[in-house]
């Protein structure tokens, strides 16, 4: 059964569901849900995001992944009312608070892990963990209505974990203002400041991130893998280490059919055929 009939028989059920998968061809489209909710990331929605992305990792036709949403806000962040109800916990929340936080860092890992390129396409506004996704997705596309913020400090909860991808992603001055600021920045400043690729009108950010994806599918899949995996390896290095590690990663890939493949066809003026291997 394809993803996006089991939504549909899902949802005839009169089950709820706050993510929906699809496919694009060779791209998988996920989808949050719950406009309702402003799509929080609920314990429900980072369940399902792990389960999708555990399985699109096992799936070889899937080239690339976008992650997109429905309703004007593309993820406000955590689910408060969630993480609230559990202050009448005897440790006062403590315990539940740190499995929620603990949740939602295992599936942003699972997104940089992933041998496929994410792509995030943001039409609303995503505040908190919400931006903490677009963040750490490998790509992002937004429409030029779209808004970004880390608002935690205006309610007294610093964006601690949102902060490890938005530190990463831009520079540590713009990082700061946003955290100690918590001010929304809108999608022009996004893109210069380095959050996301680039900027489209309104409606548009679901076919640019796809169009995107096309392009990035169109290349050879082990290499692809390998260069992503390895891009968040030495980003972490030191320099020295960071060239003799992606100098290794330069000979593995060489050893590569693909890599033989593709010389050749430049060389021959002509359309590589990947092998994916």
């Amino acid at each position: 059964m394809s993803a996006t009939s089991s939504v549909r028989k899902a949802r005839a059920a009169g089950n709820e569901t706050p993510l929906l998968r699809e496919n694009e061809g060779n791209i998988a489209v996920l989808t949050l849900d719950r406009p309702q909710a402003r799509n929080t990331l609920s314990e429900a929605t980072l369940a399902a995001m792990r389960a999708e992305l555990a399985a699109i990792s096992e799936e070889s036709r899937i080239r690339a992944v976008v992650i997109a949403a429905n309703g004007p806000v593309f993820s406000a962040g955590h689910d408060l009312k969630e993480l609230t109800a559990h202050r009448a916990d005897a440790d006062g929340g403590r315990a539940y608070t740190r499995e929620v936080i603990a949740s939602c860092s295992t599936m942003m890992m699972a997104i940089i892990r992933l041998p496929q390129p994410v792509i995030a396409a943001v039409e609303g506004t995503a505040t908190a963990a919400g931006c903490q996704l677009v963040a750490t997705c490998d790509l992002a596309v937004a429409a030029a209505t779209a808004k970004f913020c880390t608002p935690g400090v205006h309610i007294g909860l610093f964006c601690s974990t949102p902060m490890v991808a938005l530190s990463r992603n831009v520079a540590r001055k713009h990082a700061m203002e946003m955290l100690l600021t918590g001010d929304t920045i809108d999608a022009n400043e996004a893109c210069r400041i380095g959050l996301i690729n680039r900027v489209v009108e309104a409606g548009m950010a679901r076919e640019e991130a796809l169009q995107l994806a096309r392009r990035i599918a169109a290349k050879s899949k082990a290499v692809v893998k390998l260069g992503k995996e390895a891009f968040y390896r030495q980003i972490e290095m030191s320099i020295a280490d960071a060239y003799d590690y992606a100098g290794e990663v330069m000979v593995q890939n060489m050893m590569l059919g693909d890599a033989a493949e593709g010389m050749s066809a430049f060389v021959d003026k002509r359309a590589a055929k990947w092998k994916d291997g």
